[in-house]
């Protein structure tokens, strides 16, 4: 059952719940609340495995950019060591490096930025979803407490 199911079902009980017009009250089915209530709190700990994981994801595969990068720029620099020795060879392994230092940099930067933008639209969307289920959940405990 998902989060938003549980959400969905204890909106249902509220709203179906009979209402004492005078006070203004609702009563509710105490039981079936905390039921759900406690589904919620075992639902939950998911979504922050989920942001955890998102996270990690995140880490590993700017590390692992930075690794391609330096093993582009490791073989580029053997290569250059190579053909030292002919000057014609050595201007163009000078600029044939120079691109692939370039190229691999801009790769570099693009997956750390795609990774980064990906993790930050998640963990928004996360924060998003659950501050509105932590709104919800605070608004109905108010409700009950009323």
């Amino acid at each position: 059952m998902e989060i938003f199911d549980v959400i969905d079902q204890l909106e249902d009980i509220v709203e179906s719940s009979f209402t004492v017009p005078i006070l203004r009250k609702t009563l509710i089915n105490k039981p079936d609340i905390m039921e759900l209530l406690s589904e919620l709190r075992l639902r939950l700990p998911e979504d922050l495995k989920q942001a955890k994981w998102v996270k990690e994801e995140r880490t590993r595969i700017i590390t692992e950019a930075h690794q391609e990068a330096a093993n582009i720029v490791k073989e580029t620099e053997d290569q250059v060591a190579q053909m030292v020795n002919e000057n014609e060879i050595t201007k163009k392994a000078y600029e044939q490096a120079n691109e692939i230092i370039e190229s691999a940099q801009k790769s570099a930067r693009e997956v750390r930025l795609g990774a980064k933008q990906y993790v930050e639209n998640v963990l928004s969307s996360l924060e998003e979803r659950l501050t509105g289920q932590l709104q919800e959940v605070q608004a109905g405990r108010e409700e009950l407490r009323k």
